[in-house]
């Protein structure tokens, strides 16, 4: 009798794979995003239909979205690219996993690495910085945004891996 391991859906994917597959693709509807994320999140690989944040050194937003109903879903974070506050830290963290979302992707910082690390999410931002948001209570949900350079809006699906993140109009 042999054993076999199931995966789930969400880990029978590569992004070299689907970046292979799309490589011809001219009509910007397969997207990469730039190398430049970081892992922090307690698992590597994830996917997900997208919903967006879009503040800046404020996470009021975040904080919303992830003691919401994941659902499954990506948490996409436009943060400007700001590395003097930290949008997510040990706590809204262990909100995304217990809520259910897949992952959480933030052009911007995270704080309580360690918490992250422990965290049953996908977690990915660009550096970690102690220093904690001022809560104005600004932001947007739910609006396209653009990381790096690359658009990602709302219903997208968001597939990332150790090589990398990519986006895509539906789920594969």
């Amino acid at each position: 009798m042999t054993t076999e391991t199931v995966l789930p859906e969400a880990a029978k994917f590569a992004t070299c794979d689907l970046c292979d597959a799309h490589k011809h693709d001219t009509s910007g509807a397969f997207r990469v995003l730039a190398p430049v994320f970081k892992n922090f999140g307690g698992l590597p690989k994830f996917s997900g239909p997208v919903t967006t944040v879009k503040c800046f050194e404020d996470n009021s937003q975040v904080k919303a979205a992830v003691e919401s109903p994941g659902q499954g879903s990506v948490l996409v974070v436009d943060g400007g690219g700001s590395l003097q506050r930290a949008l997510l830290g040990g706590n809204l963290g262990a909100a995304a996993a217990k809520n259910g979302w897949a992952g959480v992707v933030i052009d911007g910082c995270v704080r309580d690495v360690a918490e992250l690390a422990q965290a049953m999410v996908g977690i990915r931002a660009l550096a970690a910085m102690p220093m904690p948001t001022e809560k104005r209570h600004e932001g947007q949900r739910d609006i396209p945004v653009q990381i790096k350079g690359v658009w990602v809006r709302p219903g997208d699906w968001l597939y990332a891996d150790e090589d990398g993140m990519v986006v895509m109009p539906a789920q594969i």
